[in-house]
C-alpha cells in the first residue's frame, strides 16, 4: 500500500487532483544540506487550501513552503526558494529570480525546493449533440483541453463539479432541467447557447425555482464572444475564444487560481513566519498569543519572555 507521505504516494495524490480539475503545487528538493530532514527528490504538494501532503523539510521548511507554493498557484509562475541560515546565504552567489529565505532554527541544514504549479488543462463539458456542440468539442481537444460531451438527457448534477466549465448547448431541448443541475453545484463557469431573448427566459425560469440572483448573474447567456451573425459552427469558435481568454486571465482552472491563506504570524524566538492558527504551537503572555514554529521555541519562550520581546522591539 501506497503511503500518501512516500515519492509514489505524492503522485498519486497529485493524478487525484489534476483529473478532479483542483489547483495545487508540487514541491520537489532539488539540493540539501545535511542536517536538514528533507532529502534530494522529497516531494510534496500544497492544495490552494494550503492542505501539504508529502515531506520535504521539518518545522522551519514547512510554514515556508506552503506560503510560497500559495503564491506559485495563485500565480501560475514556478519558482526556486533557498532556505538557510542567515550568514551562508549571505556569503552564496544567488542566482537572480531565486527566493531566499533566511531561518534560524536550532538545527543546522540548508535546502533548495523547486515549486511548480500544476497547469491542469480545464474540464469542459458540452451538454447537448447539436453540430456546434461537436465542432466545440473536437476544437477544445485539439487544445488538449479534457472534455466530455453529454447528452441532455443523460446529464445531472454528478456530471461536473465546482472547478468544471460547462456548455449548455441543447438549445430548447430540455435546458431549464439542466441548467437547475449544473446551477446547484456552481461551476467555475456555465454558458448557454442561446439568443439574449430566449436568455432573459431562462433567467426568469431558474429565478422562480430558487436559483440565486448572484448564481444568475455569473451564468453567460448568450455564451461566447459577440462576433456578430454566425452559423451554428461558427458559434463554436466564438465560444472556444472567450474561454481561451478567460483563462488566461485567471479566471477559469488551468490558469492563475484563488488561494486560501491563513493569518500570519513571526516566531519571536527564531524569526520564522508561522501560521497564527492552531497548527502552531501557541503561547499566551500577558493577554498576548505568540506562534511559535515549534516545541522548542515555544519552551525558550516560555522559560524567558522579556529577552525575547526585548529584542523583537529593538528590531
Amino acid at each position: 500500500m501506497t503511503s500518501p507521505t512516500d515519492g509514489w504516494g505524492v503522485m498519486q495524490r497529485a493524478l487525484e487532483l489534476s483529473q478532479s480539475g483542483e489547483p495545487f503545487a508540487l514541491a520537489t528538493v532539488v539540493w540539501r544540506q545535511a542536517p536538514s530532514s528533507g532529502h534530494t527528490g522529497s516531494r510534496a504538494i500544497v492544495t490552494a487550501a494550503g492542505e501539504v501532503v508529502g515531506w520535504v523539510g521539518g518545522a522551519c521548511a514547512e510554514p515556508v513552503l506552503i506560503r510560497e507554493a500559495l503564491d506559485v498557484i495563485e500565480s501560475g509562475e514556478a519558482r526556486l526558494v533557498w532556505l538557510g541560515q542567515s550568514e551562508e546565504l549571505e556569503a552564496m552567489h544567488i542566482p537572480n529570480g531565486v527566493v531566499t529565505v533566511p531561518i534560524s532554527c536550532q538545527s543546522d541544514g540548508a535546502l533548495q525546493i523547486y515549486i511548480e504549479p500544476a497547469q491542469n488543462s480545464p474540464r469542459l463539458v458540452v451538454v447537448g449533440r447539436s453540430p456546434m456542440a461537436v465542432t466545440l468539442t473536437e476544437m477544445a481537444r485539439l487544445l488538449d483541453w479534457r472534455v466530455e460531451l453529454i447528452d441532455g438527457d443523460e446529464f445531472s448534477a454528478n456530471s461536473i463539479n465546482q472547478h468544471s466549465v460547462v456548455v449548455v448547448a441543447t438549445q430548447g431541448h430540455g435546458d431549464e432541467d439542466v441548467l437547475l443541475a449544473a446551477a446547484s453545484v456552481d461551476p467555475a463557469y456555465l454558458g448557454v447557447v442561446a439568443s439574449a431573448k430566449r436568455g432573459e427566459a431562462l433567467r426568469g425560469f431558474l429565478a422562480d425555482h430558487g436559483v440565486s440572483e448572484v448564481s444568475l448573474d455569473r451564468m453567460h447567456i448568450p455564451a461566447g464572444a459577440d462576433l456578430g451573425h454566425t452559423t451554428h459552427r461558427e458559434m463554436a469558435v466564438a465560444i472556444l475564444a472567450d474561454l481561451v481568454r478567460r483563462r488566461a486571465a485567471g479566471e477559469l482552472p488551468g490558469g492563475g487560481a484563488v488561494v486560501e491563506r491563513t493569518p500570519q504570524a513571526v516566531d519571536p524566538v527564531c524569526n520564522m513566519t508561522v501560521a497564527a492558527d492552531s497548527s502552531s504551537k501557541s503561547y499566551e503572555h500577558e493577554g498576548v498569543t505568540y506562534y511559535f514554529c515549534c516545541p522548542g521555541c515555544r519552551y525558550s519562550f516560555k522559560e524567558n519572555p522579556a529577552s525575547y520581546l526585548v529584542q523583537e522591539a529593538s528590531c
